[in-house]
């Protein structure tokens, strides 16, 4: 079982993989790094959050 993540995180998460496709990676090193940079989130725990979700989604899409 995974961990269920809230919403809000889901929501930006989605958002900006559409924004950005290409910016994002299935390295959640690098996807840190576009989160801080193609938003607004300011704390470490929510940009973490966000880019770990963008990663299982884009390593969902890839399979």
């Amino acid at each position: 079982m995974g961990n269920i993540r809230p919403t809000y995180i889901k929501r930006v998460a989605i958002e900006l993989a559409k924004l950005y496709p290409n910016e994002f990676t299935a390295d959640f090193e690098h996807n840190k790094k576009m989160v801080s940079e193609l938003s607004d989130v300011r704390s470490n725990l929510m940009r973490n959050r966000i880019a770990g979700y963008i990663t299982r989604y884009r390593q969902r899409l890839a399979v």
